[in-house]
């Protein structure tokens, strides 16, 4: 059974995410998102971004200390243009996660 699309999708970034007064991230500049090296079928490597459908999902991945942002998923793309990721992984399981 598919489970329908996310609204929204968190990033899990590398460093703090400042906000604006609104509870939003700020308009200031890039946020750096995470990205793995992943094999395609093809064989060849390529970046994939991290994305998880909740919060709670991120955490038993990635730990409490993640730093990370929503996203609307309609505006991911653009959200992850010039980042170099060629992929997104949705709700990865990571070797090592958190317990």
């Amino acid at each position: 059974m598919l489970r329908p699309s996310p609204e929204y999708l968190v990033l899990p970034t590398l460093s703090e995410v400042r906000h604006s007064p609104d509870d939003g991230p700020s308009q200031d500049g890039t946020i750096e998102v995470t990205l793995l090296p992943v094999t395609g079928d093809d064989g060849v490597r390529h970046l994939a971004a991290l994305a998880f459908s909740s919060v709670s999902l991120l955490v038993e991945a990635m730990g409490e200390q993640q730093s990370w942002v929503i996203v609307p998923a309609a505006e991911l793309e653009g959200a992850l243009r010039g980042s170099g990721a060629q992929a997104v992984l949705v709700d990865p399981q990571l070797a090592g996660s958190a317990e």
